[in-house]
C-alpha cells in the first residue's frame, strides 16, 4: 500500500511542476519537467542502499539467525518463534518445487493462475492509465484551454493521492472485495456521468462552441470522484491482493505474470487511447464502463476476502470457496488421488 501511495505522490508532484514549468515565458519548461524525472530516480538509488533483506529472502539464502534478528526488528518483539517456524516450513516447501513455471499450471494453483493475469489485466480497462497518462490530453480535447487541462490533471492527481490515504486507513476494517465492489460502482456512475456530460456538449461531431463554467464543474468533478474510486480499490488492491494469495512455492513465477501482464496493458492502452478517443468519442467512456461491470461481477463471484489470512493459510479459504474448492484440495485429499 505504502508502494502505491508513494506512485500517486509522485504523479501528483509531477502534476504540479508540469503546470508551475508551463507558466515559464521562454519556452523552456518541458526541460525542467524532463529533468526533475531524475530526483526520485536518484532517491530510489539512496534508499536501495540502506535497505534490508527481508526475513524470508535471508532464509533462503541459508541466513537463518540473521533472517530471525531481522524479523524481531521488524516485529518489534522477541515472541516471533512461531513465525519464524512458519517461514523456515514454506522455505523448505518452496525448496522442494523443482520446475517453478510447470507447477504454477498445476490445478492446485489454478485460483492464483487466474488472479495473476486477471486482476492486472482488469486493473488497466478500468480506464484509469488514460486519465493518468492523458490527462492534460484529454481535458484539452473537451474543452478546456492548455494551462486549464494542466490544473486539472493536477486536481486529480491531489484526488488520487488523498484517496490512496483514505484505502490503507480503511482496507483492514472493511476488506478487500468491499472496496473492490464499492470502487466498481463508483467508477461505473461516474463513467456514465461524464459520457453523458460528454455527449450533450459535443454530440458525434465534436463540436461544443462556447464551453459553460457549470459543464467544465461537472465534469472535472465527475472525473475525480472517478479517480478517488480507482485510488481507493483497484489501484492498490491490484497490487496488494496478489500479494497476499500467492504461496512461497510459486511466489515468484506468479508475482512475474502478475507485474508483465500488468505492463503489457498499460503499454498498449498507452498506445491505442489517442486513436479510441478520436474514434469512439465520448463511447470510449461506455467502453470502460462495461469492462468495470465484468471486473467487478468476476469479483463478486470468485475472489475470497483476504483481510487478516496469512498466506500459508490461504490454502483453506481456496478450499471452503463455492468454486475453488474444486481445484484446491486438502493435503490429504492430493494424497489419496496420487495414491489412486
Amino acid at each position: 500500500m505504502m508502494f502505491q501511495l508513494a506512485i500517486t505522490l509522485g504523479i501528483f508532484v509531477a502534476n504540479v511542476l508540469n503546470y508551475i514549468f508551463a507558466k515559464m515565458e521562454n519556452g523552456e519548461g518541458w526541460r525542467y519537467s524532463l529533468g526533475f524525472a531524475a530526483v526520485p530516480a536518484i532517491m530510489i538509488i539512496i534508499g536501495a542502499i540502506f535497505l534490508p533483506d527481508s526475513p524470508s529472502s535471508l532464509i533462503e539464502r541459508g541466513l537463518g539467525e540473521k533472517a530471525k534478528k531481522e524479523l524481531i526488528k521488524i516485529r518489534g518483539t522477541t515472541d516471533i518463534e512461531q513465525e519464524f517456524e512458519d517461514l523456515l516450513a514454506a522455505s523448505e516447501s518452496s525448496k522442494a518445487v523443482k520446475h517453478l513455471w510447470v507447477s504454477l499450471l498445476k490445478r492446485q494453483y489454478r485460483p492464483q493462475l487466474t488472479f495473476a493475469m486477471a486482476i492486472p489485466f482488469f486493473q488497466q480497462l478500468t480506464g484509469m492509465n488514460v486519465i493518468v497518462f492523458y490527462a492534460p490530453v484529454l481535458f484539452k480535447t473537451i474543452g478546456f484551454g492548455a494551462n486549464a487541462s494542466l490544473m486539472s490533471a493536477m486536481i486529480t492527481g491531489g484526488c488520487n493521492a488523498i484517496a490512496t490515504l483514505v484505502s490503507i486507513f480503511t482496507v483492514d476494517k472493511f476488506g478487500r472485495r468491499t472496496l473492490f465492489l464499492e470502487g466498481g460502482i463508483q467508477m461505473f456512475i461516474c463513467q456514465i456521468v461524464i459520457t453523458v456530460a460528454i455527449a450533450c456538449k459535443f454530440g458525434i461531431d465534436g463540436n461544443p462552441g462556447m464551453l459553460p463554467k457549470w459543464y467544465a464543474i461537472v465534469v472535472v468533478c465527475g472525473i475525480c470522484v472517478y479517480v478517488a474510486g480507482f485510488a481507493w480499490s483497484w489501484d492498490p488492491l491490484g497490487w496488494l491482493v496478489p500479494s497476499e494469495i500467492f504461496p512461497l512455492e510459486v511466489r515468484s513465477a506468479a508475482q512475474s505474470i502478475n507485474v508483465s501482464v500488468n505492463m503489457i496493458f498499460t503499454f498498449a492502452i498507452a498506445q491505442i487511447f489517442t486513436t479510441m478517443l478520436c474514434h469512439m468519442k465520448f463511447g470510449l467512456f461506455i467502453f470502460f464502463a462495461c469492462f468495470v461491470i465484468v471486473m467487478s461481477t468476476f469479483i463478486y463471484k470468485f475472489l475470497p476476502e483476504t483481510k487478516g489470512v496469512p498466506i500459508e493459510e490461504m490454502h483453506i479459504v481456496w478450499q471452503n470457496h463455492p468454486y475453488w474448492k474444486n481445484f484446491v484440495k486438502s493435503a490429504e485429499v492430493r494424497t489419496n488421488s496420487d495414491e489412486c
